[in-house]
């Protein structure tokens, strides 16, 4: 895979450049710019090479309709404001536009596609589209790594007609992603959270042979809690899990990897209840489990405390709720002290969990925070991802 910052020849090349600016929009609003914020660095890059940047980017699942809301006019304001250039965004129909001369009507260095995903194309892979895209440039950079478990037209077709590149923020996931699958340094430890534990088996089955800790938390825990005896009242579960349950913890005691669950628990009869302390066989029919308690707290911290490296993947609690945020703050926390002494390498992924250090402020006190969801976790399942393989056609095919 090669890395456009290694390029030294970009002065006025057109560069298609994939990004993944689906952020969340309430009435064309933007309410996190995480991912615009994350992608700016690529974008000054590019603009310090003398490049002419054309960007594909998508928001929402039109699914190949038009749809005013999911427009990425938004967007462009923004990235207008935080680069202090001027970005042009072109509504003109993708298969209109026909060659790459269409550049040099605008004064704009940076101009920006319409919604990828209007075009029915995009999702099908299709390659005369993949192929009308690519004859807009000269070279296909992919800084899109949320977007690259897609096998999409602006995501792995395009890379078969152009000299195709990695941006600046892929680099820096997959380098990130390599350093707590690859290239470990022990002891490391996984906390995993959710609702699911079958959207997480594989994970945890491809984690366990490499960690020394897997600590289970959020509503996957309940699971756990359940299966070793212990009434959950009306908590969050998954049915039918007891299987997989098994397999983990079997495959856990012949790869020494140690699994830690809750100990105690906090507990509510409704979502915005206060909150009650409760050991394991102490849980009511009408209480939920909300977050881990101070005893669990403890022990998670002091695991942390003796890694050298760590994957938090899934708040521990309802953290919506303050009165259930402790035991995600309280990781957060200690991971974040860990880093301001060089004791760790930290990792964190997950649309939730970096909700959660957005509202306390501490994104930017990890060594890295992924804002991919399903590529993220497909690459810890240990998939190759389509849109990285195809970065590297064109080397494989020379």
């Amino acid at each position: 895979m090669r890395s456009i910052r290694n390029e030294t020849s970009l002065r006025d090349k057109k560069i298609l450049l994939r990004l993944d600016l689906n952020v969340p929009l309430d009435k064309e609003k933007i309410s996190d710019t995480t991912r615009i914020d994350k992608i700016l660095p690529t974008l000054k890059f590019l603009n310090e090479q003398k490049a002419k940047i054309i960007i594909l980017s998508h928001v929402g699942r039109p699914r190949g309709k038009v749809l005013k809301e999911l427009s990425l006019k938004p967007i462009c304001e923004n990235l207008q404001e935080q680069l202090g250039l001027s970005v042009k965004l072109i509504s003109q129909n993708i298969n209109e536009i026909k060659n790459k001369n269409f550049f040099d009507k605008f004064n704009e260095k940076i101009l920006m596609l319409e919604n990828i995903r209007f075009y029915a194309e995009e999702e099908k892979n299709d390659n005369k589209f993949a192929r009308h895209l690519a004859s807009l440039g000269d070279l296909y950079v992919n800084d899109a790594f949320s977007c690259s478990h897609r096998a999409h037209a602006s995501i792995v077709e395009i890379s078969k007609f152009l000299p195709s590149f990695s941006g600046l923020q892929l680099d820096l996931e997959i380098n990130a992603l390599t350093k707590i699958t690859s290239e470990i340094t022990k002891p490391i430890t996984c906390i995993i959270g959710g609702s699911k534990i079958s959207t997480k088996i594989e994970i945890i089955k491809n984690l366990i042979p490499k960690f020394d800790n897997i600590i289970i938390v959020g509503g996957m825990a309940n699971n756990f809690i359940e299966y070793f005896g212990h009434n959950i009242g009306k908590s969050i579960k998954e049915k039918n899990c007891a299987p997989i349950i098994e397999e983990i913890i079997s495959l856990s005691k012949k790869e020494k990897c140690e699994i830690t669950y809750p100990e105690d628990v906090l507990v509510s009869k409704d979502l915005n209840g206060s909150c009650k302390k409760k050991e394991l066989n102490e849980i009511l029919d009408d209480e939920m489990i909300l977050d881990i308690g101070p005893k669990t707290i403890n022990k998670v911290t002091n695991i942390i405390n003796s890694s050298n490296t760590i994957l938090w993947n899934g708040p521990a609690g309802y953290f919506e709720n303050p009165n259930f945020a402790n035991g995600s703050i309280e990781i957060a926390k200690t991971i974040i002290n860990n880093n301001k002494l060089n004791k760790i390498f930290s990792v964190v992924g997950g649309g939730d969990t970096v909700s959660l250090l957005n509202s306390i402020k501490a994104v930017d006190s990890f060594n890295f925070v992924s804002t991919a969801g399903g590529a993220f976790l497909e690459y810890l399942e240990g998939k190759k991802l389509p849109g990285i393989t195809a970065l590297d056609w064109h080397v494989r095919t020379k």
